[in-house]
């Protein structure tokens, strides 16, 4: 259910795209909704720990690697819709485009940032890297969603409401860790006498 749920935006924006429901501009529509949905499911990723963790809801640990592939995949997809429908694959005004906006190499890095995580997310890579590693690995993805923040706030001219809302589920989301990281430092701590 949660992997069809997750292709839903995906064919609601292809299914506009094809039959001219994109409005006017069809190419920045799709390409803004492929990076909310790349951020929504960067966000919905670094949700599930926490909620695991207050609710005791275990099995919420079994969808994070699908979600979180998922993000890569709307990101990967926004980037495409750029290089592709935006730039018409034409390097030179792309390279052009990233001089003058430096959100696109924001964006470009965060979506590097994701390839790491999204290319060890298997079972079997967890066994080859052993735990500690591999989620080392993953911890790029906290960098990358905070430059996907960034890389939607410099985009927009007047309106901040949107990556207003999702800087402050982030920084909700990134507080809870830094809490949760400085209590389980002095539960470790050995007691003074």
């Amino acid at each position: 259910m949660v992997f069809i749920a997750s292709l839903l935006p995906l064919a609601w924006t292809l299914g506009q795209f094809i039959f001219g429901g994109l409005g006017a501009n069809p190419i920045e529509k799709a390409l803004h909704r492929s990076g909310d949905w790349a951020l929504n499911f960067l966000l919905m990723t670094l949700t599930i720990t926490p909620l695991r963790r207050l609710t005791g809801w275990e099995w919420l640990s079994k969808l994070r690697r699908m979600i979180g592939l998922f993000a890569f995949c709307y990101a990967f997809l926004h980037f495409m819709i750029y290089i592709g429908l935006d730039q018409f694959f034409s390097w030179e005004a792309t390279i052009k485009d990233f001089a003058v906006h430096p959100r696109l190499i924001v964006g470009l890095l965060s979506l590097i940032l994701l390839i790491p995580p999204t290319i060890t997310s298997s079972t079997r890579m967890i066994v080859r890297l052993g735990i500690k590693r591999w989620q080392w690995v993953h911890r790029p993805i906290y960098l990358a969603a905070t430059g996907g923040v960034i890389h939607y706030f410099w985009l927009v001219k007047r309106d901040i409401q949107k990556p207003l809302i999702y800087a402050i589920i982030l920084g909700i989301l990134l507080g809870y860790r830094l809490v949760m990281w400085v209590v389980n430092r002095l539960r470790a701590r050995p007691p003074t006498l």
